[in-house]
């Protein structure tokens, strides 16, 4: 599950807050000697590495880029074009303070495992959720922003899980003005605000569904929550938020004030929005794939939206095969003859045949 938390110091500058970016396709790729250091503490692959600056949460016809999209405009539109800044670019190189400590995972806390994260050098990691931000952002004066961008941990593949995924997080600090005017503790206003706002999102994007939240636990909030919606008849999880702790708060200098966070992962949404039923076609460049979706073809709930339509896994075909049959008893050739000598030719790349009788 995806939530948001306190951010890090940064391998390299960070961009100015608050502007709202204009959308590109691909962010700058690290340097190899950045990300694959030979250091005794480095685990990342060149499998991972690939991947980074694909920036798929970045380009307006993708899955994921759509899906952002569609968040950034219910936010628009509830809090005002232009309040919630959003960030999409950030450095994925974070440090180990930013990435567990600034959000307060606990020492001996499992996901800080070489097995689990990947180690630039025992003090620099890929960032394992897009929280490895927020603090900094915070100290920068940032008070309500999205932050969407790729992160990474290790994880075994299938057609759920991939090692490098994104995820979308939400942030809004309340001042005390806020709750002393409203006449209310500031937790309970934090609380009743994030629960509204967020049902609010589940039904942008689902449309008219039930929704029930769930207590949980997570050390960066305090209260918890996940919220859940049934949809098609089961009831998913769509995202986890709670009330910032206060220490998080306090080390960013605004231990006078409260605020909210939320977090997301955008595969899982577009999984279930579109019916994509592998994560691993997100990161396809096959057109058969990517002309299946467009900048503003999203239907709350997939209602009236074209979804994925599966193809086969063999690439296109460009040229066919053609032969004259034979003049004399051209009922002697069968299909199957075809066939046969495809069994016997792995590479032959036809999935299709057809026979065209016709005289030389």
């Amino acid at each position: 599950m995806a939530i948001p938390r306190p951010s890090p110091s940064y391998a390299r500058p960070p961009p100015a807050p608050f502007s709202r970016r204009h959308p590109h396709l691909s962010l700058p790729r690290p340097n190899t000697t950045d990300v694959i250091t030979g250091d005794a503490d480095n685990n990342v692959t060149d499998h991972i590495f690939e991947k980074m600056g694909y920036a798929l949460h970045k380009r307006p016809d993708h899955p994921l880029g759509i899906i952002k999209a569609v968040i950034g405009d219910y936010f628009d539109e509830k809090f005002g074009k232009g309040e919630f800044a959003t960030f999409d670019d950030m450095y994925p190189i974070v440090t180990a303070h930013a990435n567990f400590d600034s959000v307060l995972v606990p020492p001996d806390h499992v996901s800080r495992s070489a097995n689990d994260t990947y180690y630039v050098n025992k003090d620099t990691v890929l960032r394992c959720h897009t929280s490895a931000h927020q603090a900094e952002m915070l100290k920068d004066g940032a008070r309500k922003f999205l932050v969407t961008g790729d992160v990474y941990r290790r994880d075994s593949i299938d057609a759920t899980h991939f090692p490098v995924f994104h995820q979308m997080e939400g942030v809004r600090v309340f001042e005390p003005k806020e709750w002393e005017d409203a006449g209310v503790d500031a937790v309970d206003l934090a609380s009743a605000e994030l629960k509204e706002t967020l049902e609010g999102l589940a039904t942008h994007l689902f449309g008219d569904v039930e929704t029930r939240w769930v207590d949980a636990y997570f050390p960066f909030t305090e209260p918890s929550y996940e919220l859940e919606i049934f949809f098609k008849g089961e009831w998913l999880e769509v995202l986890g938020c709670g009330v910032m702790e206060m220490k998080i708060l306090e080390d960013a200098g605004l231990g006078d004030k409260r605020a909210w966070a939320f977090g997301l992962g955008l595969e899982r949404l577009a999984m279930v929005l579109f019916d994509v039923p592998d994560i691993r076609l997100f990161w396809s460049d096959d057109k058969r794939f990517t002309k299946q979706f467009k900048e503003g073809m999203f239907r709350a709930g997939g209602v009236g939206m074209q979804k994925f339509k599966p193809y086969s896994k063999y690439p296109p075909c460009l040229k066919d095969v053609s032969f004259w049959l034979p003049k004399e008893n051209p009922e002697s050739f069968t299909e199957n003859n075809l066939c046969e000598v495809r069994s016997i030719s792995h590479w032959f790349p036809y999935d299709r045949v057809g026979v065209v009788n016709a005289d030389p």
